[in-house]
């Protein structure tokens, strides 16, 4: 990360899921590791969270999904972000997603798939290669 700059990442729940423990142990693990987090709680809609990636200025989204839900949501979020302008925000995510579908979110932009088991370390990582801070 640049000197002086922190990346803001929007940390967000979509759609009916009700579990959010591991999601808020990711979100503590990246806010401990000097990351600015934006946490949105339990059972938001797309537009919901792409609102508030564009009111907080982030320069990540991870969404965390245990629902199912994830060939419909990733898409329609990565949509909504570039439809807003956003397209440069970087997505990624978690949850009980099946290994033949991480192709497929990957072909519709989302640069990361975590999978049950990743370590707190691995996700802290990756976002430290992979997401550059807007300059102030």
């Amino acid at each position: 990360m640049g000197q002086g700059s922190r990346a803001r990442i929007l940390i967000g729940k979509a759609g009916l899921d009700g579990h959010d423990r591991g999601v808020k142990i990711v979100a503590r693990a990246l806010r401990d590791a000097g990351f600015e987090v934006i946490y949105t709680g339990l059972h938001n809609t797309p537009e919901a969270i792409v609102e508030t990636a564009l009111q907080e200025d982030v320069d990540a989204l991870g969404l965390s999904i245990l629902s199912g839900a994830h060939n419909y949501i990733f898409p329609e979020v990565i949509r909504l972000l570039e439809e807003r302008g956003m397209g440069g925000v970087t997505v990624f995510g978690g949850g009980i997603i099946p290994k033949e579908d991480v192709e497929y979110l990957k072909t519709k932009g989302v640069k990361a798939i975590f999978e049950p088991g990743a370590s707190t370390d691995e996700i802290i990582n990756w976002v430290r290669e992979n997401v550059v801070p807007k300059a102030l």
